[in-house]
């Protein structure tokens, strides 16, 4: 069985070009255009991992990584922050929130795929 990925950016060529790469690699993908929409598909659909961006629409990152880690059901979903926020106390926010790993962009697709694998306890 494939994992299933969420996808939670508001930049539609990284939504594309991670959808098709997380599809490359074998996984299910679910896509996200704000905050919101990404609790909503993390409630309803379960993804084992949520791909994040913390620069969104109507609830950030930092916002859906909160109430992700505050709700019982989900706690359990892994969470990887990719964004342009790199600053060091972006990072610690981030980690301070919940996210089980921070990426900041531009990343190297190479170095994603091999987190997200880690993440899923996948072999690299």
């Amino acid at each position: 069985m494939s994992h299933k990925i969420l996808i939670a950016d508001d930049e539609p060529n990284i939504l594309i070009s991670l959808e098709f790469l997380m599809k490359r690699e074998g996984y299910e993908v679910l896509l996200a255009r704000d905050g919101q929409e990404a609790l909503d598909v993390i409630g309803r659909d379960r993804p084992a991992l949520v791909l994040l961006d913390v620069m969104m629409p109507v609830k950030t990152g930092f916002d859906v990584c909160h109430e992700v880690r505050a709700n019982e059901a989900l706690r359990g979903t892994r969470i990887l922050m990719l964004t342009a926020k790199g600053r060091d106390t972006d990072v610690a926010k981030g980690l301070a929130l919940g996210a089980d790993a921070y990426m900041t962009k531009p990343f190297s697709t190479k170095e994603l795929v091999q987190k997200v694998r880690e993440m899923l306890g996948e072999p690299a």
